[in-house]
């Protein structure tokens, strides 16, 4: 009876301790943490922070002012002719920073300024006109008295054309001339053709549809050259004996 009794209560404990097939235990819930998530996008919104900065200095640039189009020298420098770049600071390279730009207007170009030029101090004058000892010539020239791709900013050398050389290769006066017809200082007395001023800036070029242009077909030019020149270039260009040659070292 016992050993019946012990295997009947043996079953029934084996059959109490399995638990059905198809239940399991519930499992806790999941914790969340707000915190950590919002950490994880402060970070990764610092990180594209960070990354932004390390692009804007990069080789610690600065906001320059360039230049889009030419300015004289002497001239104005006009909100029109100015643009942003970033440019590698350089502390021996003092740039007009874009935040100076209003500065601009109490300065002229010191020389002439041309599209791409990144500007700095040393390009502005209080002056205003022309540099001390210059001074500006207009001039009235046919085709052929002047290279076909002149353009502002050009280096020209202005020669006298067009009179014929006295016989015996001097004039009529001699004035210490010697047989080439050039004076004590080296230039040509005006008995041939001569050189006038070297190394004279085109500061303008004046051109459109004007009809008195169009009638005279002649190309109004002004140029800059040393005031010791101005009087000579005068007195030929009254009677079109002027031609302008570009200089080899133009860039044109």
């Amino acid at each position: 009876m016992k050993t019946q009794e012990r295997s009947s209560a043996g079953v029934g404990r084996g059959a109490a301790l399995t638990a059905p097939a198809g239940d399991r235990l519930p499992s806790p819930p999941r914790e969340r943490k707000p915190a950590l998530a919002a950490l994880a996008v402060l970070l990764v919104l610092l990180g594209a922070l960070g990354a932004t900065v390390l692009v804007m200095r990069a080789g610690d640039r600065v906001e320059a002012v360039a230049i889009t189009k030419r300015v004289p020298q002497g001239q104005p420098i006009p909100d029109s002719a100015i643009k942003s770049v970033m440019v590698a600071e350089d502390s021996d390279i003092k740039y007009v920073r874009w935040d100076q730009r209003g500065l601009l207007k109490k300065y002229r170009s010191a020389t002439d300024l041309v599209d791409g030029t990144v500007l700095v101090g040393s390009m502005l004058t209080k002056e205003k006109g022309l540099a001390s000892g210059k001074a500006v010539v207009g001039l009235s020239l046919k085709s052929g008295q002047y290279p076909p791709r002149l353009k502002e900013g050009d280096t020209v050398s202005a020669y006298r054309v067009g009179r014929e050389t006295s016989s015996g290769g001097s004039d009529a006066t001699g004035g210490g001339a010697d047989d080439t017809g050039d004076d004590a200082s080296g230039r040509n007395n005006g008995s041939g053709n001569a050189t006038i001023a070297e190394g004279a800036k085109v500061q303008s070029i004046r051109s459109g549809s004007d009809d008195s242009l169009a009638s005279s077909g002649n190309l109004p030019v002004s140029v800059v050259v040393d005031k010791s020149d101005a009087a000579e270039l005068t007195a030929a260009a009254s009677n079109g004996e002027v031609s302008l040659v570009l200089d080899s070292d133009s860039g044109s």
